[in-house]
Parts: structure tokens; sequence; C-alpha cells
């Protein structure tokens, strides 16, 4: 099986290329971010709540404006829209590195920043998300292009932290933001060099009532609707609870602020080596049979290593938990953006894709900042930081494994009314085979 077969149609081959580029360095800001903002923060019991503030003023847009952006997605130009997005998201992370290069930066203009990028981020993924299309023309190669982008971030993920910890350790966090500013010349070169054929105009219409359509469209198809609300629930519990108290871990495991820093990098790297994996093995699918089940699987897995990972105390042992979370992860969203490509109208996909950014990102940052204060709890409760966090995480965790369990149990409806969806659209003709193949195999099981 060619994994790789999507980089035969050239404007992905620009696209993978300079986003490959873009994204090292996006991890760079994402990694660094954090940091700065946890060692700005002088009161040792505000450290947890300051983090979950941070995470929730970057993410939070996309909440109230990513359903919005995803009508527009649907009606203008999507190549056009993103060299936008991302210049603006370029002059965001050189501002950045200014105030930092110049040690001029506070905890306010670090929070204003990362709601600009949210702002941003929430026209930006949409748009992204939708314009796989048009960049991968043939049907049967759209499920390995979005593999593709999922090894492609991850791939990004391996790089980024650990080099962020690296040179946040040795020269600074404006470094990182400035080598993020001057990486998004890639991406915005590779846009403008694609020949993109345009899409037929769409008459005008209200955009509340395309919005109301949309919605409409995704809450009664019930498929969509439990991915969605799975997705979601991962992204309020669990998910942010990692993501917002991993620098508490980073600088316990390290010790001090420069080892900590290193050691926090190290730790995103590990949970990408994870992601990297499970976005190869998607990639290596011949079909999109079966990837119900691996997000069920997924969505058990993330929240029992994230309970392992909160309760060990040796960082040899974290280092061997974090893959599982990060394959989990991986597994979880780009399985599920798989999932609402394929099944998506054309004419719907902007709209749909941009509820599935509100779900994986738009939720997340509530469960930062209630991630946060929950940690901030604990901690003033046990007067220990790392405890609180440990467990926050495992109170979060408990909650998205009761989603999964939810979900493993629907599973078989929700797999009847897709299928046949699958074969009467024949966007993967492979999906019909794998049928007739597995009914023959379970006949021959059957006893005579």
């Amino acid at each position: 099986m060619n994994i790789t077969r999507a980089l035969r149609h050239r404007n992905y081959r620009l696209f993978f290329g300079g986003q490959l580029i873009s994204l090292i360095g996006t991890f760079l800001t994402n990694t660094a971010t954090p940091l700065l903002a946890y060692l700005l923060t002088k009161d040792e019991h505000q450290k947890a709540w300051l983090l979950g503030v941070v995470g929730f003023a970057g993410q939070v847009p996309l909440f109230f404006l990513a359903p919005w952006a995803g009508v527009w997605v649907d009606r203008i130009n999507r190549q056009k829209l993103l060299v936008i997005t991302q210049t603006l998201s370029m002059l965001q992370s050189l501002a950045l590195a200014v105030l930092a290069l110049l040690h001029i930066i506070t905890i306010p203009e670090v929070i204003v920043l990362a709601a600009c990028q949210g702002i941003i981020n929430s026209i930006d993924m949409p748009g992204r998300q939708a314009f796989v299309i048009e960049m991968v023309t043939d049907r049967e190669d759209l499920p390995n292009a979005i593999a593709l982008n999922s090894t492609m971030v991850h791939g990004a993920r391996l790089i980024g932290p650990a080099l962020a910890g690296l040179l946040f350790a040795s020269v600074g966090p404006g470094w990182c933001f400035l080598l993020d500013g001057l990486s998004y010349i890639a991406v915005i070169l590779a846009l403008m060099a694609m020949k993109i054929t345009p899409r037929p105009p769409k008459p005008p219409r209200s955009v509340l009532a395309e919005l109301r359509e949309g919605i409409g469209y995704v809450w009664n198809f019930v498929p969509m609707r439990a991915l969605l609300m799975l997705m979601a629930t991962i992204s309020l519990t669990a998910l942010p609870a990692m993501m917002a108290l991993m620098p508490i871990f980073g600088m316990a495991f390290g010790g001090n602020d420069k080892r900590g820093a290193v050691v926090y990098g190290i730790l995103g790297a590990a949970s990408a080596c994870g992601a990297l994996t499970g976005a190869l093995l998607l990639a290596a699918r011949k079909s999109v049979v079966g990837l119900g089940r691996m997000i069920a699987i997924a969505s058990a897995v993330y929240p029992l290593a994230a309970i392992a990972f909160a309760l060990c105390h040796h960082l040899w042992l974290a280092l061997l938990i974090l893959p599982f979370a990060g394959w989990a992860m991986l597994t979880n969203f780009a399985g599920a953006n798989t999932i609402l490509q394929t099944l998506a109208p054309d004419d719907k996909r902007g709209r749909v894709m941009s509820l599935y950014s509100m779900a994986f990102v738009g939720a997340t940052p509530f469960g930062l900042l209630l991630a946060g204060a929950v940690a901030r709890h604990f901690t003033l409760t046990t007067g220990d930081k790392v405890a609180g966090a440990a467990h926050t995480i495992i109170l979060f965790s408990c909650v998205t494994l009761i989603a999964a369990v939810i979900y493993a149990f629907a599973l078989p409806g929700l797999r009847k009314i897709v299928r046949p969806i699958y074969i009467q659209r024949g966007i993967l003709p492979a999906v019909a085979v794998g049928l007739q193949e597995t009914s023959t195999a379970e006949s021959t099981m059957e006893p005579s």
C-alpha cells in the first residue's frame, strides 16, 4: 500500500512541503508560550490557573467564530483566504518575538496575542481542512491526504517541542517566536504557487440560514453528531488537562527552570512519537472500514494513558507512557476528520469541518480554564502543585473514559447507518470490497 499516494497531486505536494516547515515553527511557539507564561507568573499557587487562562484565550475564539467561519469558507476562494490567514499568523508571531526579545513582554500581552491567534485560527482551521478536497481531486486519495496531514503535523510536533525546549533554555523564548514567524513564508509561497480550479459560485443566501442549515445537517445525521460529541468531550476533559498542566510536570521532572524547559519539550516529543506512529498507520489503511472501532479503542486508551502518566514519578516511565497517549489522541481526531470529510457533501464541507474545529479545538479552552481552576483548588488543598495537577488529570480522564464506553456501545448502530452511504457514494470503492471480504471470512468461520 502506497502511504504517500496523495503526493502525486502537485498542489498537495506544495502544501505539504510549505506546511511542514511552518508547522515546526508553530510548535516552537505553542511550546514556548506556556513556558513563558509559567515563568512570568511569580505566585506559585497561580501558575496552574494562568496556564489555563493563556490556553483559554488562545482557543476560545474557535468556539464562537468557527461555525460562522465555516459559512464563509463554503462561499469564498479558500486559496486566497488561507494566504490572508497565514500572513496574519506570521505577523502575530513576529509581534510576540519583538516583545520577548526586548524583554518587555508581560502576561496580559501573552494573553492578548494568544487571543489574536485564536481569532485567526477560527477561520484558518476550517479553511485548511476544507481546502484539501481542492488540492486532491481524486476522491480515493482524500483519506490518504488527511492521514498525511496528520503525519505532517505530528512529524513537526516531534521536532518542534524538543527544539523549543532547547532554544528556550539557551537563548530565550523570543527566538522561538521569531523562527515561527519566518517559517510562515514557506506556506504562503506554496499557496501562491498552486493552480486551483475555481469552484462554481454559490447563489447568495443569508449567512444565518446557511449556518442553521449546516448545524441542522450535522445534528440530524446521527453518526456525525455522535462523533462530534465524543470529540468535544475529549477536548473538554482529559486532553486540556494534559495540555494545560504539562509544564508543571516538565519543571518537576527537570528540577529547575532551564532543565524543566528542556524536559517539557522532550515530553512533548515523546507524545509526538506516538502520534506520528498513529498517523502513519492511518495513512497505510486501505479504506475507512474499521476506523470507527479504532476511534472507540483510542478514546479509551487516551484517558487510561493520561491517568498512568499522572501517577508516575519517574521521567523514564513518563516517556514510555506518553507515546500511547499521543497515538490515541491522533487516532481519535484524525480518524474523526477522515470520517467527516468523506461523509460531508461538497457544498457543506466547510460548515461540517468548522463544527469539527469547534468540537476539537473550540471546546478545549473551556477545558483548559476548568483544568487550571481545578488544579489550583487541589494545589491549595494538598499544598503541592504537582499533586494538584495529577489529581486534576485523573478526574478529567475518568469523565473521558465514560464517554468512550458510551460511544463503544453505540458504534454498531452507527456503523449500520454509515456503511451504505459509503457504498452508494463510491467515495472509497475499497469499502464494498472490504465488506465482501469480511462477509466471506465470517462465513468460513461458521460451524458446518
